[in-house]
C-alpha cells in the first residue's frame, strides 16, 4: 500500500474529512502537491473497499467489515497474502481491503462472518487441491475460518511458520510423531515436516473453507484502468511515477 494511502486511513481514524476539498485533505497528511494525487489515492482505497465515498452527500468514511444492511453484501477483511509454495509472503493481519460477496455466494458461512478473513493465494503449489471442487491457484482469494485451529488430518490450513503464512494440506504422522504439510500440485514440491516437539514454532491461523476464483480477464481490465488513471496525475516525482507505473504493468502468470 502506498504511504499516502496509509496516511489517509490513519487520518480517517481520527478526523472527519467530509466536506473538505482534496487540497485540504492533502494538507492534513503532508501532501501539498496535486489534488489529483489525493483523488487517485482515495479512489484506490475505495476500490479496495477500505473507504466509502458518497459524492452526492460529499462524505468519506472508513469501511467496516460484516453484513451491510443497505445491499445485503458481506465484507470480509483481506489481511494479506499466503504462499502456496515456499514460505516467503507475510500475513501481518492488517486489513488491506475487503472482499465483498452476497449472502447466497457465501452460503452457510454467513453465520460465521465474524470468524472469517481472506488471503490472496500466491504460487501454484496447491493447484490440485480441491475445496468444494475449486482449486487454489495464484491470485485466488482464499476464505479462512480463524476459529478452526485444531490439528486435523487431511484438512487444508493456513499455517504460520516463523511468522510466514502458507496454504498446505495437513497430515498427522503419528508413527513418527510429526506433522506433515503437503503441496498438492503438478509441480514436484517437497513437504514440510514438523516434529511434535517443535510445534511451539508452528501455528495454524485457520482452516481454508472456500476459494473465490478470480477471472483471468479481471487483471487485464484493472491494468487498462490504471494506465488511464496515470495520465491524469500531472507532474510527479520519479518515485511516485515508478509506483504508479508498477500498478499499470501486466502481471506475469
Amino acid at each position: 500500500m502506498h504511504i499516502a494511502q496509509e496516511k489517509l486511513l490513519k487520518l480517517l481514524d481520527t478526523q472527519n474529512v467530509s466536506g473538505l476539498t482534496l487540497r485540504q485533505i492533502g494538507g492534513k497528511i503532508g501532501e501539498t502537491g496535486s489534488p489529483q494525487k489525493i483523488k487517485h489515492h482515495l479512489d484506490q482505497l475505495a476500490k479496495r473497499g477500505l473507504i466509502k465515498i458518497d459524492r452526492q452527500n460529499n462524505t468519506i468514511e472508513k469501511t467496516r467489515g460484516g453484513l451491510s444492511a443497505e445491499n445485503n453484501l458481506v465484507s470480509l477483511p483481506i489481511v494479506g497474502s499466503a504462499n502456496c509454495g515456499e514460505a516467503t509472503y507475510f500475513a501481518d493481519g492488517y486489513a488491506e481491503g475487503y472482499l465483498k460477496a452476497s449472502k447466497t455466494v457465501l452460503g452457510d458461512l454467513v453465520d460465521k462472518i465474524n470468524n472469517l478473513f481472506v488471503l490472496r493465494a500466491v504460487g501454484s503449489s496447491m493447484n490440485r487441491a480441491y475445496i468444494d471442487e475449486d482449486t487454489i491457484e495464484d491470485g485466488d482469494f482464499v476464505i479462512v475460518d480463524k476459529t478452526e485451529k485444531q490439528l486435523r488430518n487431511g484438512e487444508y490450513v493456513v499455517s504460520i511458520i516463523d511468522g510466514v503464512a502458507n496454504i498446505k494440506k495437513l497430515f498427522l504422522d503419528d508413527k513418527n510423531q510429526r506433522v506433515v504439510l503437503v503441496s498438492e500440485s503438478n509441480e514436484d514440491l517437497p513437504p514440510i515436516y514438523i516434529h511434535q516437539d517443535d510445534l511451539d514454532s508452528y501455528f495454524i491461523a485457520g482452516r481454508v473453507v472456500k476459494v473465490m476464483k478470480q477471472p483471468d480477464e479481471l487483471a487485464d481490465f484493472r491494468n487498462a484502468a490504471m494506465a488511464d488513471a496515470l495520465k491524469g496525475l500531472g507532474d510527479i516525482s520519479k518515485e511516485e511515477y515508478d509506483y504508479y507505473e508498477n500498478l499499470c504493468l501486466p502481471k506475469e502468470k
